[in-house]
């Protein structure tokens, strides 16, 4: 089979009638639109390490539901898996609160480190840039006038008194 004998559906509908294959393949093309089309997301991805920490909630928390699904079961047909269930269950409720509270704690450092996403206009943006241009100036002020006083030295002397 060649490649111009299999056609698809849209290049069939478009293709001539009386079989003339040597006409110019512009017009197809022309007439092509994309299924779809991608769009930039309106929220940012979320870093890794919360993500990470998202996804050990959710499966501790499914874990904790399942576990006290089971309890309860248990419980209504008065089996002797009832109460150590029971325990269990309490004690995955609360690691099912931390693994939520690690969630927000990990968002939270992950923001202190690496800064938020801001609006190009944002004064704060502003005012910390020009913190810490004053800054560098600073530093550089202070290296040039350390270096001025120790240009001159007695000869021999290694070190500062």
């Amino acid at each position: 089979m060649g490649s111009d004998t299999l056609m698809g559906t849209a290049q069939r509908r478009l293709a001539p009638e009386d079989g003339a294959v040597g006409r110019s393949t512009a017009q197809p093309h022309a007439q092509y639109r994309p299924l779809w089309v991608e769009e930039p997301a309106k929220r940012y991805r979320m870093p890794d390490p919360v993500r990470t920490a998202g996804v050990r909630a959710l499966i501790i928390i499914s874990v904790t539901l399942i576990q006290a699904m089971v309890a309860f079961f248990c419980t209504m047909a008065e089996s002797w898996l009832a109460f150590p269930m029971v325990i269990s269950s309490v004690v995955s409720t609360v690691v099912a609160t931390w693994s939520v509270v690690d969630v927000w704690v990990t968002r939270q450092v992950w923001n202190q480190r690496n800064g938020v996403v801001s609006e190009p206009s944002s004064t704060a943006r502003e005012l910390r840039r020009e913190r810490r241009a004053a800054r560098r100036q600073e530093r550089a002020a202070g290296r040039g006038q350390k270096r001025i006083p120790g240009r001159g030295g007695q000869a021999g002397q290694l070190s500062h008194p």
